[in-house]
């Protein structure tokens, strides 16, 4: 049995690593769609604005850009499913364990995206889903999470499933990838968002927090304008 000699390493007069090593979230910048073709985030925004529809209480799920957090993350490591275990076999699993299928999240909504087009173009008199009136959306998305209406090749309600999960990341997350607009989710749930330190408030319950969120990114208004 050998053994090793271990020493401890003193670290003084600097860091132990090098700058400019971390990979900070690059700012996700207004401009066309990465990912979605121009018909599909033309379904995706009117689809997200019936999951989280715009009241008097702020804007919807177009207008705080889920649309725009999903075309980036489908077109990034998310949409190939980087860092999750995608080899076979492939079986269906237990509604513990999460997506058991081979497709990557940007296969699954360009597939999925296309049999809901068809589908409504079908049953709409060739109508595409943003033209159809509310109720008819909320029907059609009702119909795609209950399992009512059946696309071609597709698993309707894991489909509604992971568009409702996306939305609602979109909604909340931090406004430096695209979504959560002006930070529309955060006020209207009274987060602080990333603000250093707000330990004072940690225990005071069932009090609105008075201070406005604040994103990765700052807040706009802190610029110093000439």
């Amino acid at each position: 049995m050998s053994t090793h000699a271990v020493r401890a390493l003193t670290i003084s007069q600097g860091m132990p690593w090098a700058p400019g090593t971390a990979t900070p979230p690059v700012p996700v910048r207004p401009g066309p769609w990465v990912f979605f073709t121009a018909d599909e985030a033309a379904l995706v925004e009117a689809a997200v604005d019936r999951l989280i529809p715009p009241d008097e209480r702020g804007p919807g799920g177009k207008d705080a850009g889920c649309a725009v957090f999903i075309d980036r993350q489908l077109a990034g490591p998310y949409g190939r499913a980087g860092g999750l275990y995608m080899r076979p076999p492939f079986m269906p699993g237990a509604a513990t364990q999460g997506y058991q299928a081979p497709n990557t999240p940007a296969g699954r909504y360009r597939a999925g995206l296309k049999a809901l087009a068809d589908h409504v173009k079908d049953a709409f008199a060739g109508k595409s889903f943003r033209d159809l009136s509310p109720q008819d959306q909320d029907k059609v998305l009702t119909g795609l999470e209950k399992g009512s209406i059946s696309l071609k090749d597709v698993n309707g309600p894991e489909f509604f499933d992971l568009l409702l999960q996306n939305a609602q990341e979109g909604f909340f997350a931090d406004p430096i990838y695209g979504g959560n607009r002006d930070m529309a989710g955060w006020k209207l749930v009274g987060f602080p968002g990333t603000r250093y330190d707000y330990r004072d408030w940690v225990e005071r319950h069932n009090e609105r927090y008075p201070l406005p969120p604040v994103s990765i990114m700052g807040r706009s208004d802190w610029t110093i304008r000439e």
